[in-house]
């Protein structure tokens, strides 16, 4: 790991811009195919850069050799001798060194270039993406459900390499976004002047995410059931790489293809790295409402929360003693001594008395006791409202009630129970007697007498008959079998 840092040793340089635009001479020089190159070709790349850019901080030909060596000491370059390029004895006799990049140093050098390229501005969560993922999952099944070896390492090398944008992608963007909540306090308008693209774009991604993850999920368990060994063997067979043995191939597939699954799908119990990223997501989007909601309360207020902290630190900072410096700061953030609360189990024999507080299974605490720190209790007895409107309503349809019965029972007795047909409310009288009635009545010697019944108004013989009786109602016929009913009035004027 040494080796490999020691790579960006020019970087630490007192003239590291100096060995940046060394470096970006020879990669010109690559870019035409010319890899080992010496002092003077460098140097003339360097004087046609110089024409191009203005800020070329030094002439071409000003030590260019010494920096060429010490890139070759970081390892940035590789240094051979070739005599062949001496065209006189004089170039012979001195030294006649080529450089070319070194694999490291190649990688070391485009990583600081693209550090210096990056921008803020480029920062997004790439939504578009998902549609693109999911046409070749399907037609990667399709490849290796046909064997097709070609189209299935296009496919996957295609996959690997939209997942490894997308990583960089959400990994870049969420980076960005914590520098910005991070600096608002010195820059809120600019991030006012974004907040509404910023939510849109995060919330127009995680509903992208939330309607394809479950067919990415769908789509590599397909993939997988049409054979993942052969699908890996395939991979591997068509991968051209001449320096990897065919183990190694298929050793690097079958990494690369775990790491694509561990983004769609979740196996036991595990969250995916997409279920990961659209939490984190989330959890942005309310990062940026709480932030966006500070900023507004303290241009409403004038006064941001740095300058609140600041305030209340200079406040702390000059109170007469300690007790009212922590008094201060508990009325500032509204912290308290913590308040002990405790009940009884519902079945506290089945917890032993020697159970500690951690294993002790918890009580339910009412809000009262745990905000007043008194217990609840009943309350006074509420008094009873007098409804008299409802009652008098129902008094007077009480009344109503029984004036009916009485003039149905006046009915019966004047006219008698057959020969007509009942109403419903001397139908209604007439049960309710022959209920008393069947209720009082005797059985002697295995057969029923009679019975009697009365009410109010009226009473109710069962005469035995050997034909019985029927009695016709305003709701259908009623049979008494083995008995004829004789009514009788209670008060004057009554009959049968």
């Amino acid at each position: 790991m040494s080796d490999r840092l020691r790579l960006f040793n020019f970087t630490r340089r007192d003239d590291h811009v100096a060995y940046l635009w060394v470096l970006r001479a020879m990669d010109r020089l690559r870019e035409v195919h010319q890899v080992q190159v010496d002092s003077e070709q460098v140097g003339a790349a360097l004087a046609e850069l110089a024409r191009l850019h203005e800020e070329l901080p030094f002439p071409a030909d000003v030590r260019l050799r010494d920096r060429l060596d010490a890139l070759h000491e970081d390892g940035v370059v590789h240094r051979f001798d070739d005599a062949s390029r001496a065209g006189t004895l004089v170039r012979y006799r001195n030294r006649q060194s080529v450089y070319q990049f070194s694999e490291l140093g190649y990688w070391a050098y485009t990583a600081v270039e693209g550090l210096l390229a990056t921008r803020i501005q480029d920062a997004n969560l790439s939504r578009l993406v998902f549609s693109d993922i999911l046409e070749d999952l399907r037609e990667l099944a399709v490849a290796n459900r046909t064997g097709e070896p070609e189209q299935v390492y296009r496919r996957l090398s295609r996959l690997d390499s939209v997942m490894e944008d997308m990583g960089r992608r959400s990994a870049h963007f969420h980076v960005t976004l914590g520098e910005i909540m991070r600096s608002t306090d010195t820059s809120p308008d600019t991030f006012l002047r974004h907040k509404n693209a910023l939510l849109a774009h995060m919330s127009d991604f995680m509903s992208e995410l939330d309607r394809y993850l479950p067919r990415l999920d769908r789509a590599v368990r397909e993939v997988e059931a049409t054979g993942l060994m052969t699908l890996l063997s395939r991979a591997a067979d068509a991968d051209e790489r001449p320096f990897m043995t065919f183990p190694d191939r298929l050793e690097d597939w079958r990494r690369r293809w775990t790491a694509l699954r561990a983004w769609f799908t979740a196996d036991g119990g595990e969250t995916s790295r997409a279920g990961e990223l659209r939490h984190a997501t989330r959890t942005a989007v309310s990062g940026v409402i709480a932030l966006l909601r500070q900023i507004t309360e303290a241009q409403r207020g004038g006064v941001n929360r740095a300058t609140q902290l600041r305030h209340l630190a200079e406040w702390v900072h000059n109170v007469s003693d300690e007790g009212a410096a922590h008094a201060l700061m508990g009325a500032a953030f509204n912290m308290r001594s913590a308040r002990h609360a405790g009940g009884a189990h519902d079945d506290d024999e089945q917890i032993s008395p020697r159970a500690t507080w951690w294993d002790a299974p918890g009580v339910e605490i009412s809000v009262t006791l745990f905000r007043t720190g008194r217990a609840p209790t009943p309350g006074v007895p509420q008094p009873v409202r007098a409804n008299r409107g409802a009652r008098a309503a129902l008094r007077h349809g009480q009344a109503a009630a029984r004036a009916a019965e009485r003039e149905a029972a006046s009915g019966l007795a004047r006219l008698g129970a057959y020969g007509r047909v009942l109403d419903e409310t001397e139908t209604r009288v007439l049960l309710k007697l022959l209920t008393r009635a069947l209720e009082s009545r005797t059985v002697v010697k295995g057969l029923v007498r009679g019975a009697s019944g009365s009410g109010d108004a009226m009473a109710i013989h069962l005469v035995p008959s050997d034909t019985g009786s029927t009695i016709a109602t305003s709701q259908g016929l009623l049979h008494i079998p083995g008995f004829r009913v004789e009514l009788a009035g209670r008060f004057r004027g009554g009959g049968r």
